[in-house]
């Protein structure tokens, strides 16, 4: 079956190019459209330059100002960078990373001393005739990930790659202006980004301000402003097992930024009229598939709109999405650093990251399957099994970090040592109340590698 042509650069600046309704809100309560338009005017102003355009960036608590920021770099403006937060240390490590002088903020922050603060006007403006010449095939901005799984890495992202993704999102799941959308995670990540601005933007949905994150926040955010949907991560998927339901307005649920647990994903379920919606992909690919256990899918479906294949174990994507400095093969497939094997004939199951599969002692161990073998035990709910170099030496150490109440370690390494062999068995294991996650809903390496230090 041939996948569904995706949005081309002209379709994404004819919709833009079209008239708005300015006094449509973009976020529930707060700024609308015009407003957004307005500030974006503002900002190609005083920063556009179509000779040397130039790099701007963002650190605001306001999704309005960012979603501003977008329009305008969408429109030959500056290019926009997202470090993966907003601290002090992160600005300064885009700063470094990238040279970039100007930074748009909105509140007090630590901001590098060499670097010009930019902060919007204090009266809001409205435009409700910003007309410009939408550029979506060139760079929009550049993405600064976190660095979970290796050393943090710089994403370049076109209109194209990002606002065609929303707008595939919003035809697939029929997002419109009808809808309220609350997201628990920072719009300085991509999974953030796409689902709490960019489709909104192009939708007509409005989002909520604020970004909840207790579970008493998150539920009291969906019922007192009837939101229709939710964008979510994993561990905030487990907080919120026992608080009941959301209310009868939600009619959907993401999680992305890792595998959702069945049990917690069945937990909101039951309670929830809507199932959960998992989203796979990463920043540097965009989203690549979808998996809806609440409808019976064991595995992930790819968007419609990309091309897709199995080899060696590993999934290659051809995708409008793809970040365009990625290395492809002579027929444009990126090769993925995913394990996957084929579910059905339309989709496929996770088997681990390709850097799951390491070597100790010059023999093959899976660290994903000793992952899989300690959550399968009681009284652990999640867990996270690594290989650290020896100091001094190629050799790697398998250690485990395991989250749970009652934990039982001579019971865990009772079941390893019956199911893998001597040099496959963790040479440490320990216990922690909750693992160590960042804001992205990602587990925090720095503070796991700091837990194994010597």
């Amino acid at each position: 079956m041939k996948p569904t042509p995706p949005c081309t650069g002209p379709e994404i600046a004819a919709l833009f190019e079209q008239p708005f309704d300015a006094a449509r809100e973009f976020v529930a309560g707060g700024a609308t459209l015009g407003e957004i338009y307005g500030m974006a005017a503002w900002l190609r102003t005083h920063l556009g330059d179509d000779e040397q355009r130039g790099t701007l960036c963002l650190a605001p608590d306001n999704r309005a100002l960012i979603a501003a920021a977008l329009l305008a770099s969408l429109a030959g403006g500056p290019v926009v960078l997202l470090p993966y937060s907003f601290s002090g240390q992160a600005l300064a490590g885009m700063h470094q990373a990238t040279g970039c002088t100007t930074v748009l903020i909105d509140t007090e922050r630590e901001v590098p001393a060499n670097m010009e603060v930019i902060r919007p006007p204090g009266e809001a403006m409205s435009n409700d005739s910003f007309q410009f010449d939408a550029r979506p095939d060139e760079e929009l901005l550049r993405l600064y990930t976190g660095g979970s799984t290796g050393a943090p890495q710089l994403w370049s992202k076109t209109g194209t790659n990002l606002l065609g993704e929303a707008l595939f999102l919003a035809t697939h799941f029929a997002v419109s202006p009808q809808d309220r959308i609350v997201a628990t995670i920072s719009p300085a990540h991509i999974y953030g980004l796409l689902y709490s601005i960019l489709l909104p933007l192009v939708s007509g949905a409005a989002v909520v301000a604020g970004i909840p994150s207790f579970p008493e926040e998150i539920v009291r955010s969906v019922r007192e402003q009837e939101a229709t949907i939710l964008v979510s991560v994993p561990p905030h998927y487990r907080a919120l097992r026992g608080k009941g339901s959301l209310g009868p307005s939600l009619r959907l649920a993401f999680s992305s930024a890792g595998q959702l647990d069945v049990d917690d994903n069945a937990e909101f379920c039951r309670h929830n009229g809507a199932g959960v919606v998992e989203v796979y992909g990463s920043t540097e690919t965009g989203g690549i598939g979808l998996r809806h256990r609440f409808r019976g899918e064991t595995g992930f479906t790819p968007y419609p709109t990309i091309d897709w294949q199995i080899r060696d174990e590993r999934l290659l994507v051809r995708s409008p999405y793809l970040s365009p400095g990625l290395s492809r093969d002579a027929d444009h497939y990126f090769l993925t650093a995913d394990r996957v094997e084929p579910c059905g004939t339309t989709g496929f199951q996770l088997r681990g990251r390709a850097d799951s599969i390491t070597k100790v002692g010059g023999k093959r161990v899976d660290l994903e399957a000793i992952r899989e073998a300690i959550k399968g035990l009681a009284g652990i709910t999640d867990c996270l099994v690594l290989a650290l170099p020896e100091a001094g030496g190629r050799e790697h150490r398998i250690v485990a970090l395991v989250e749970g109440g009652t934990v039982d370690i001579e019971a865990i390494r009772a079941v390893l040592t019956a199911r893998f062999e001597p040099y496959g068995l963790p040479r440490a294991i320990k216990v922690i109340e909750r693992l160590p996650i960042k804001d992205n809903g990602k587990v925090d390496r720095e503070a796991v590698l700091r837990l194994f230090a010597p």
